[in-house]
Formats: structure tokens, C-alpha cells, sequence
């Protein structure tokens, strides 16, 4: 038995799985639990409650025959910079050490970027699990991106070395944020003034949404519903699930205008991503925040962005766009890398 998991900035999702590869790499996942982070004051904490219980309340009785034995290897995606085996955390106050946790634990102990993790996963996705935002032409051995915003940003991509991709980590999403337009260049001394570096996370991100929101509010672009404004102040759960809410179930129109503009600053950027990375081969938008939005990045706004890149527009075009609907891509992948070589040296088709 395997143990792979996904360490986010707001939750933590663990499974088990077997040392062999199943022709369905989600139905190989056993015991699939989530934790929410704020409710534990460490990793630590919640992997011994994943072990005690044997994946608890994501256990099905199928689960429960399966999982036997004594775990031999753990994989983890960790939302943050992952290196010489450790990684602190960036909007999540952890520190998470392969040495620490093997010592603790009792077995082999690799840490990922949840990025590179994802970017292994996107590789096992079937098409029922992607929605197409663009067609494009589909260079078979081209580069290929991963762009994700959900609790933070973030960005990966994988390179053909000949015969099999391979991925590579990055922290493009606290590049600077680079404004289109008069109101973006708003946006970014609204957010100056607060912060002092603007990284595209700032904007492109749960958080970020709810920076978006705050600029249009105090810019005047709508009223506040009072109603939404009490739970917004009241609320310890994710704000910018909140304003996606309003925006695609109440038609506030304040909310409507936020998710618009992160929309169009999202296709900006995975375009951006396409050009620096050459990505003939694609881009896959993942993260927790595009599933719940998928109309919106369906209905033209987000391409429309993505095309504009001036004398490269045509070029943008024969680049294929899709949509990551698989919410366990992070754990697809980290047990893609236990199964293949147990090593970052992982490759995959």
C-alpha cells in the first residue's frame, strides 16, 4: 500500500493506493479523505488521523477490504517550493521535511511541488474528464502548461526529452502582475497600496477573486448587497467561493463584474504561460476554482484574452485549451511518480 496526498493552502486530501497501476488511476484510490487545514496544527497531525482511522469517512466497505498491510511509501503535493526535501509552505504556516515525517512515521517519505504532481496527473486524465475551451492544432510532442489558481497560483510545465515528458515545478504565479488595461492598472495600485508587490496570485486566486471584488466595490462599479456584504464579514469559509456563488447563482452584479474581470486576467495569463513555455503541445487549467466557474471560462471571455497577444495572435490559436474537471490530479500524479521510479526522475507519456 501507497499513501499519496495533496497539501493545499485551505485543505489536505489523502488515499491509499496499490503498488501497481490500475487501468483507472481514480477508482485506484482508496480511502479518500479531506481534511480541513485551520482544524489541525500541523500535517503531522492529520496524516496519524488518516492512519488511525484508515481513510475514515472517504472509506467505502470496498475500501476497507482492500486497504491491508502496512503503508510502504508516502507522496505528497505541497503547495509551496519543494527543496532538498522540505518545503515551508506559502499561504498554509507549515514546515513539511521528508527527513521528519520518514522518522516519524516509519517509511519513505518523498515531497512534490502540487504542481508538478498535478502536471504528472493531467497526463492520466481521460477525455470525459476535460472540458475544450479551444481546439487547437495539438503538436504531438509539443510543450505542454498547467496553470491552476484555487487557494494560491500556480504554474508547471512538462518538455519532451526525446521520447517522454517531463515536468518541471515553477513559481510563476508570484510573477508580477502585468495590467491590459486602464481599469487592470487600477486594479494593480488598488493592490500596490495594500500589499507593494502584486504578483498575478494577488488577482488569480480564491483570495485574489475577493481582492478583485474589494477594487470594483471601493471603484464604485456597483452596489454591495447588504445581505452578501454581512456574510462576507461574518464568514470564516473561502470569500471567493462566496462571490462566485452570488455571481453564477444570484446574478449580483458587483460579484458578476469581479468574476468577469478575474476571468479575462485568467485567460491573459494562461496565454502568457503558452508563449513562455512554447506550449504547442497545450494548456490545462486546473485547480479547485475553474470547475466551479466553467461557464464563464466556456463562454468566450477567457480565449478572447488568451488570443490577444498582438503579432502571436494567430499563433495563441493553434494552441489546444482544456479544462481539468478531475479534482484529484495532485494525487493522480504523486502516485504516478511512487509507481514509476519512486524519484522526481519520473517521466510520463
Amino acid at each position: 500500500m501507497l499513501i499519496v496526498g495533496d497539501v493545499g493552502g485551505t485543505k489536505t486530501a489523502l488515499a491509499f493506493c496499490g503498488e501497481t497501476s490500475a487501468e483507472d488511476p481514480v477508482a485506484d484510490l482508496m480511502g479518500l479523505t479531506t481534511f480541513q487545514n485551520r482544524r489541525f496544527s500541523g500535517f503531522e497531525e492529520i496524516l496519524a488521523r488518516f492512519l488511525e482511522e484508515r481513510g475514515g469517512q472517504g472509506s467505502t466497505a470496498n475500501d476497507t477490504e482492500r486497504i491491508s498491510g502496512r503503508p510502504t511509501a508516502l507522496c505528497l503535493g505541497v503547495a509551496g517550493v519543494v527543496r532538498e526535501g522540505a518545503c515551508r509552505m506559502t499561504n498554509q504556516p507549515w514546515h513539511l521535511s521528508e527527513r521528519a515525517l520518514a522518522e516519524r512515521f516509519d517509511l519513505p517519505v518523498l515531497l512534490l511541488n502540487d504542481l508538478e504532481a498535478a502536471a504528472y496527473g493531467m497526463g492520466l486524465l481521460s477525455p470525459q474528464e476535460q472540458v475544450l475551451l479551444n481546439q487547437g492544432a495539438g503538436a504531438s510532442h509539443g510543450n505542454r502548461a498547467v496553470i491552476s489558481a484555487g487557494t494560491g497560483l500556480g504554474e508547471a510545465w512538462l518538455h519532451w526529452d526525446g521520447s517522454r515528458y517531463r515536468v518541471e515545478a515553477s513559481e510563476g504565479g508570484h510573477a508580477d502582475f502585468a495590467p491590459r488595461t486602464d481599469r487592470e492598472d487600477a486594479l494593480l495600485r488598488f493592490l500596490r497600496s495594500e500589499f507593494g508587490h502584486v504578483s498575478y496570485e494577488r488577482v488569480l486566486s480564491g483570495p485574489g477573486l475577493f481582492n478583485i471584488y474589494r477594487f470594483l466595490r471601493e471603484a464604485g462599479e456597483a452596489p454591495e448587497e447588504a445581505s452578501l456584504r454581512q456574510r462576507l464579514r461574518e464568514t470564516d469559509a473561502d470569500l471567493g467561493l462566496l462571490i462566485t456563488e452570488a455571481a453564477c447563482v444570484a446574478g449580483d452584479r458587483l460579484c458578476t463584474e469581479a468574476l468577469s474581470m478575474f476571468v479575462s486576467i485568467y485567460g491573459a495569463e494562461a496565454g502568457n504561460l503558452a508563449l513562455r513555455m512554447g506550449a504547442t503541445g497545450g494548456i490545462y487549467v486546473g485547480g479547485g476554482i475553474a470547475p466551479k466557474i466553467l461557464p464563464r471560462l466556456s463562454d468566450g471571455a477567457f480565449m478572447r484574452a488568451f488570443f490577444q497577444k498582438g503579432r502571436y495572435a494567430d499563433w495563441m490559436r493553434r494552441i489546444s485549451v482544456s479544462v481539468a474537471c478531475n479534482p484529484w490530479t495532485v494525487l493522480m500524479g504523486a502516485a504516478w511518480v511512487l509507481r514509476s521510479t519512486g524519484s522526481r526522475d519520473a517521466s510520463c507519456g
